[in-house]
Parts: structure tokens; C-alpha cells; sequence
């Protein structure tokens, strides 16, 4: 065999999401676009905000010595002061430049965050429904992938999150809003964690760190409260992207955020320094860089997604499925109407409509739909959802 047998395995159990994408880009080739109803890829839709196209146009015009050289491994100094004083205004916690490091968006961040955590043997936990490549980041640090099922309206289970932790558990990895599921987790759900947290690594005289993935911190609806885990508890640690808020995700740009009271500040933020450049990422993109510090306050429309959700939720209610209306993010988690979801992603699939089944979510019996699409592909395509749903019945 000539590539790893690690990653030979994985290619199997690789992304459901992109499996899906991919068989999207042959349907619409075959039907035309318009006859394919693709849910299946978070690609955000909503356009960039104006206040981004004139600063990508200022700082492209402007005459920067090595505008497009390396930045410092962390990120250049006043894009990091900037995103200091913002979590600063937003928590009250004495945040400064040197607690964030830029990144390549929350994938580079966590794998980053990971890298520097792990050694072989920790234990991550993981609550499912999960983000599809976060038990192959974990893995990719020789960590062990612990998996806790949430509640059935998908909040944290407290309970079940105290019996999975350890004598090796090293961390937790928490996803709000969350994707797949659209749940924002309350404040006193995150108060319970971090009292959870608190009270184990008492007992083990060792930290349990909380890692926060919030690319959709900002895509909250009807006036849901994000709570910060910064505030709640000291070893926290936030992967952040502008993916989702700014509509950037190919431009991969984002950061890492310590708590400022996290055990052994120093020589974690140095960690991550230095394993942004060992893994590879060197540094986050130069150009995005100078762009998102003067965009700290800037998001897209987020009654736009609001709009779409109300559109997919009123739709698939009426045709008779069950599902628990998201809070934030830009995707509905469905109950199947049938035990198996794959087989139903596939009935799905004849009316060339793309969803992803669950069970790439570790959670089967439902699929995700990413309802950042155009309108007419949501309405459109009630027909078909509508009449494979009678066929199952």
C-alpha cells in the first residue's frame, strides 16, 4: 500500500457532506442547476457585506511595505489588539493581543488548539450530534475521541458529559450554534458545564480545557442570548472564523482566543505560536488580516438566514416532519421518517434533492439540510420532500 494506513481508513469514513456536494455538482450537470435542490454544504449564500468590498478595495490600493510577506506567527499585532478590545468590551476580562493568535479559519484553529493540547492517549470529548471532521482532528494528534450524547432538544447533558470524564480527558470541544443542529446552548447549560469542569479538575488536580468552535457566534435568531465561555469559565479557549460572519469561508481567516486566566497562559499561547508555524499554516492569510481589523463590528444580513429558516421550517412542518426549530447557524437537523437515514438521504436523492444523513453527525435517524441557499431552491423543492415523505408512510 503506498499512502498511510491511518489515513486509508479515514478516506473511508471521510465527509458525508462533501460525498453529497459532489454528487450535487453531477446532478446539475445532468438537469440542469435549477432542477437540483442542493442542501448540502454550509457554503454561505448571503453576500459580503458592502463595509468588506471597500476595505478589501482600500487595503489592496494601498502601498504596504511586504503587504503580502509573512506576518509574525500570531498574527500582526494591531489586528490582535483589535480583537482583544472587542472580547474585552463584550466579557469584562483583561483580554489583550498577546491572549489571541490569528489563524486559517476554525478548522486551522482547533488543529492548532489540538496540536498543542494533546498528548498521545488524551481524551477529547465530543457531543453528538458532532461537526463531521472533528474525531479526524483529534486523531490527527494521536488524541481519543470520547463521544457524549446531548439531550433530546439537543442541550448538553451534564450528567452524561461527568461520567465520560477521566483520568486522561484533556478537554471538551462544545460547537454553539451548533452544526448540525442550529441549538445555541443557554447560559445556565454553560454555567452547569463549566461547574462540572470546575469541580473534576479539583478533584484531579489537572484543568480540563474547554474549547469553544464559534463560526456562527454572530448567527443567532430571535433574539437567542450566546453566552461566552470566556466569562463562565477560566480554561476556556475559543476557535473563531469569519467564515460565516463576513461570508469569507475560502479565504480561511480566523483566531484563536485564551482565556487571559487559563492554567499556564504563557506557555500555552507560545505553543500555539509555534504550532501554527510546525503545522504548517505559517501564518493566517496577510491580506485577510489587515481586512477583518477594520471590520470587528460588521456582520452579514442575519434576517436574511432568519428568513430562509422560517421559509424551510414552514414548508417541512406542513408536509409532516419533525424537527426542533434552530436557534442559530444556517442548517435544520430533521428527524427521518424512517429508522434508517441513509436510505431516506437516498429516496431524498431521486427528487434531486441533497440532504446529509445523520449519521455523519454521529446521530443516526436524522439528516441536515443547509438552508444557506437561494429562496427558490427551498421552495422549490417542497414538492419532492413533500412526496417522499407519503411514500414512507
Amino acid at each position: 500500500m503506498s499512502i498511510s494506513k491511518k489515513i486509508k481508513a479515514s478516506i473511508s469514513q471521510s465527509s458525508m457532506i462533501r460525498k453529497m456536494f459532489e454528487a450535487g455538482i453531477a446532478l446539475k450537470k445532468t438537469h440542469g442547476a435549477d432542477k437540483v435542490y442542493d442542501f448540502s454544504l454550509g457554503n454561505p449564500n448571503v453576500d459580503h457585506p458592502q463595509e468588506f468590498k471597500r476595505e478589501l478595495i482600500h487595503v489592496a490600493n494601498q502601498e504596504i511595505a511586504l503587504k503580502h510577506g509573512y506576518t509574525p506567527n500570531a498574527g500582526y499585532v494591531e489586528t490582535r489588539q483589535v480583537i482583544a478590545q472587542k472580547i474585552c468590551n463584550a466579557t469584562g476580562l483583561k483580554i489583550t493581543a498577546d491572549h489571541v493568535v490569528m489563524s486559517c479559519g476554525a478548522g486551522g484553529a482547533l488543529n492548532v488548539i489540538l496540536k498543542s493540547l494533546l498528548d498521545p492517549g488524551d481524551e477529547v470529548i465530543i457531543l453528538k450530534p458532532f461537526f463531521v471532521e472533528y474525531p479526524f482532528y483529534i486523531e490527527n494528534y494521536d488524541g481519543v475521541v470520547k463521544y457524549v450524547p446531548t439531550k433530546s432538544d439537543f442541550s448538553l447533558d451534564i450528567a452524561a458529559i461527568s461520567k465520560a470524564i477521566m483520568r486522561k480527558t484533556k478537554a471538551i470541544i462544545i460547537n454553539s450554534p451548533n452544526n448540525p443542529t442550529g441549538k445555541v446552548y443557554s447560559k445556565k447549560n454553560i454555567a452547569d458545564l463549566a461547574s462540572l469542569l470546575k469541580e473534576k479538575g479539583r478533584a484531579r488536580n489537572k484543568p480540563i480545557y474547554l474549547i469553544a468552535d464559534e463560526p456562527y457566534a454572530e448567527i443567532v435568531f430571535d433574539g437567542v442570548e450566546m453566552p461566552s465561555i470566556l466569562k463562565a469559565y477560566p480554561n476556556s479557549i475559543i476557535a473563531y472564523s469569519y467564515s460565516k460572519t463576513l461570508s469569507l469561508p475560502g479565504e480561511r481567516i480566523g483566531y484563536i482566543a485564551v482565556n487571559p486566566k487559563i492554567h499556564e497562559a504563557g506557555d500555552l499561547v507560545n505553543a500555539l505560536i509555534l504550532c501554527t508555524r510546525i503545522s504548517g499554516f505559517v501564518n493566517a492569510p496577510a491580506l485577510m488580516q489587515r481586512i477583518v481589523a477594520r471590520l470587528q463590528h460588521v456582520t452579514v444580513d442575519v434576517k436574511v438566514y432568519q428568513k430562509k429558516r422560517d421559509l424551510l421550517c414552514k414548508g417541512l412542518a406542513k408536509a409532516g416532519y419533525k424537527f426542533t426549530k434552530p436557534q442559530g447557524a444556517f442548517y435544520l437537523f430533521v428527524k427521518s421518517p424512517i429508522p434508517d437515514d441513509v436510505e431516506f438521504v437516498q429516496l431524498l436523492l431521486k427528487k434531486n434533492i441533497l440532504v446529509v444523513p445523520g449519521s455523519g453527525f454521529g446521530c443516526p435517524g436524522y439528516f441536515r439540510i443547509a438552508f444557506c441557499v437561494d429562496d427558490p431552491t427551498i421552495l422549490n423543492s417542497m414538492d419532492g420532500f413533500a412526496a417522499v415523505i407519503k411514500e414512507c408512510q
